[in-house]
């Protein structure tokens, strides 16, 4: 139990530089209290205690602000970062070295019995305030952006971002990609709002092109009035001189 305990401290530094000592992260920090009681109620939930299983996670959910159920299956060095609003599903599975942010839901869509939740390979980071909703798998190494809606599998190595969300970067090998805090990628701009973007600088262009068009139309309107005397002159001395 205790090299469990000194495997998740070393976790949190691994990747919070706001953690200063070994006390602070025993003391301070929620996500891991509220897994280091999931551990227990989890073990009364396969024991088939299930009442004390869930009261158990209850007494969590009030001290931490995290709702784990008792039947999700968590691996190794998984960290809940600050943590307030996470909920974990019956059925949920988070591989090993997992980071969750606050306001992370991993829920169902169905009401049915069996599989409800996703399952998060090894190394996923999901971002603040994120929704994985459905019995899909997200991918090994898989970053989810902050504020995504994730309803469909999510490949390796890839990130993710937008309501539903998108793929924005895929890497094949998602062994070599390094953790990013908040799952913060080099292209998080989403792929929709990249299109209605181009789409509004043609509208502006076509916009611009009219306005010259409507000048010079103008323009050539004044000159028009401006020549129709001349013009008219210029007919009435050549009818005249056919007269003569």
């Amino acid at each position: 139990m205790f090299s469990r305990i000194r495997e998740d401290i070393r976790s949190v530094f691994d990747r919070d530089p706001a953690a200063k000592s070994a006390w602070e992260v025993l003391t301070c920090y929620p996500g891991m209290h509220a897994l280091w009681l999931h551990r227990f109620s989890h073990k009364l939930w396969k024991w088939g205690l299930r009442w004390l299983a869930r009261f158990s996670s209850h007494v969590g959910r009030f001290f931490t602000g995290i709702e784990i159920h008792p039947g999700a299956t968590i691996g190794r060095r998984v960290f809940i970062d600050h943590g307030m609003g996470v909920v974990i599903g019956e059925t949920a599975e988070i591989g090993d070295d997992c980071t969750l942010y606050h306001g992370v839901t991993l829920g169902g869509v169905s009401w049915n019995h069996g599989k409800r939740h996703p399952t998060l390979g090894n190394g996923v980071v999901v971002g603040a305030g994120a929704k994985i909703l459905g019995p899909f798998t997200v991918g090994e190494g898989a970053k989810i952006g902050s504020n995504s809606v994730v309803v469909k599998a999510v490949p390796p190595g890839a990130t993710v971002v937008g309501i539903p969300a998108r793929v924005v970067e895929d890497h094949a090998d998602a062994a070599r990609m390094a953790f990013s805090a908040y799952a913060v990628s080099e292209n998080e701009d989403d792929p929709l709002n990249k299109v209605l973007s181009s789409l509004g600088y043609r509208s502006d262009q076509t916009q611009e092109q009219l306005a010259q068009l409507m000048a010079r139309l103008i323009e050539l309107e004044k000159r028009l009035e401006e020549s129709e005397p001349s013009v008219e002159a210029a007919l009435r001395i050549a009818s005249g001189s056919k007269f003569k």
